[in-house]
């Protein structure tokens, strides 16, 4: 396995568990709207799961430059 492989296997793990993370956001949100929580702890709610959403999406976007990263160079 030379390390391009490495990088590619690497960034798909990455994207992978930022795509779990952003699943875990999702279904968060919906649990909260759900319970039928008031205004302001709805937001309280969200304030913590915006903070995931957004590195998830980062981890995503690594992960996926990665995968490109490794494809080109190892061709």
């Amino acid at each position: 396995m030379d390390i391009f492989e490495v990088i590619i296997w690497t960034g798909a793990a990455l994207t992978l568990a930022g795509l779990a993370a952003l699943i875990w956001c999702i279904v968060t949100v919906a649990r909260a709207r759900r319970a039928g929580l008031d205004d302001a702890a709805l937001r309280t709610k969200m304030r913590g799961v915006i903070a995931v959403n957004m590195g998830a999406l980062a981890a995503s976007s690594i992960g996926l430059m990665m995968v490109v990263l490794g494809i080109f160079l190892g061709r």
